[in-house]
């Protein structure tokens, strides 16, 4: 009996203390610190990854100097999952962008590029619409850091809202979701008009 009461107490006592540890924060929402940096999520990885691109840049005149890489996309699973319902994003969706050094000699490889350890920048494309007013923002990290948002006079703001196919957003290289975008009907009218503008430019071509 005594020892019942023992192993008893022990596993209350276990119990107790296993109660009276904080959750595990499994949420993707957004967090800030107090003077409004965004907090990088640092298990974006987990996300779902919409799309690899290599050497994209919307500026022409802008050389890699030599350097290859690659850009990754990844979107938090709860706006994925709304995006796939609805054709658009929703409040606090969170797209991660990740620049991979691109390599084309190590192991067995003798062509083409693949992804290195090298991670060379790593910024965040947030919807937040009761904390900024044009609803989205753009956040560049160093080292994981927490980041000030970039100023709402950077060229990149401007160029999403004139190109982006869904919601200021590159949607237009997300193949999977630009499908779903054109069966709901979402895609915004600028980058349906260029989309038509390019494909007149083509035809005349041949």
């Amino acid at each position: 009996m005594l020892r019942f009461c023992v192993v008893l107490c022990l596993t209350t006592l276990l119990l107790a203390q296993d109660a009276s540890k904080p959750a595990p924060n499994n949420s993707t929402a957004p967090v800030y610190t107090a003077d409004g940096r965004l907090v990088f999520p640092a298990n974006y990885r987990e996300w779902i990854y919409l799309t690899t691109g290599m050497d994209m840049d919307y500026n022409p005149d802008i050389a890699m100097a030599g350097h290859s890489m690659f850009d990754n996309v990844f979107v938090n699973p709860e706006a994925y999952k709304a995006f796939v319902a609805t054709g658009t994003w929703p409040d606090k969706t969170m797209l991660v962008l990740e620049g991979r050094m691109a390599a084309n000699k190590g192991s067995i490889n003798k062509s083409g590029h693949y992804q290195t350890g090298d991670v060379m920048m790593q910024s965040v494309h947030i919807k937040d619409e009761s904390r900024f007013p044009g609803k989205w923002a753009f956040f560049g990290f160093d080292g994981g850091k927490p980041s000030k948002q970039i100023p709402k006079e950077a060229v990149c703001y401007s160029c999403h809202e004139q190109h982006g196919a869904v919601d200021t957003t590159f949607v237009q290289f997300y193949p999977t979701l630009l499908e779903i975008a054109k069966k709901k009907g979402t895609l915004a009218p600028g980058y349906m008009k260029e989309e038509t503008a390019t494909a007149v430019e083509g035809s005349e071509k041949k």
